[in-house]
C-alpha cells in the first residue's frame, strides 16, 4: 500500500483515459455514481472533461489515486457552494477499481479530500451513497454521521431503484 500516492488530477490525454475506463469498470460492477450501464466511454469521457475543467476554475477538486503509473482510484471534493454555505464541501464520485478494493485506496482518497476541505477553510463535510451496495461502512469508519435515509432515490446502473443515505462530518475547528 506505500506505492499508493494521491494527488490532484489535471486534464491530460492519459489522465482522461484512465478516469475514463474507471467510470466505466465502476458502473458496469453497478456502482450507483449517477450513470446507467452501459455506459459509452464517450460519455464518461465528456462527464470527466467537464469536471476537469471545473477543476481548472477552483469550483472542484478531483483527486486520483496511483500506484506508480496506474489510476487506481479517484474522488471528487466539490467546493463551488452557494453564498449561504461557504462552510462546507461535498464528497462526490469515490471510485476503486475493482482489482485494488481492500487495500485502503478509498481510505486514503477520503482523508486527502478531508485534508483538502480543511485548507480550504471548511468545517462540514457532506456526501450521498447509495443504500445498496454503497460504501457506508467506509464512510462510518472515517467518522460520518448518517443524517437519514431517502428511499427510491436513484436508479442503479442496472436498472430498479435504490434508496440514498446522507452522511456528514465536521472537520477542521469544527470537528475540535
Amino acid at each position: 500500500m506505500n506505492s499508493i500516492e494521491v494527488g490532484a488530477l489535471s486534464a491530460s490525454a492519459e489522465t482522461l483515459a484512465m478516469l475514463t475506463d474507471l467510470l466505466v469498470e465502476t458502473v458496469a460492477a453497478g456502482g450507483s455514481v449517477s450513470f446507467m450501464h452501459p455506459l459509452a466511454p464517450e460519455a464518461a469521457s465528456a462527464f470527466w472533461e467537464r469536471s476537469l475543467a471545473a477543476a481548472a476554475k477552483g469550483e472542484r477538486v478531483v483527486l486520483g489515486a496511483w500506484d506508480g503509473k496506474v489510476l487506481v482510484g479517484t474522488v471528487t471534493l466539490l467546493l463551488d457552494c452557494p453564498p449561504n454555505q461557504p462552510h462546507r464541501a461535498e464528497i462526490a464520485k469515490l471510485m476503486t477499481r475493482l482489482d485494488q478494493r481492500g487495500r485502503g485506496v478509498g481510505t486514503r482518497l477520503m482523508r486527502a479530500a478531508e485534508r483538502l476541505a480543511v485548507e480550504q477553510g471548511r468545517t462540514l463535510l457532506v456526501l450521498d451513497t447509495a443504500t445498496e451496495e454503497g460504501a457506508s461502512g467506509l464512510y462510518e469508519k472515517l467518522g460520518f454521521t448518517l443524517a437519514g435515509e431517502i428511499p427510491d432515490y436513484a436508479l442503479k446502473p442496472h436498472g430498479g431503484l435504490t434508496g440514498t443515505l446522507i452522511y456528514w462530518k465536521r472537520i477542521g475547528a469544527a470537528s475540535r
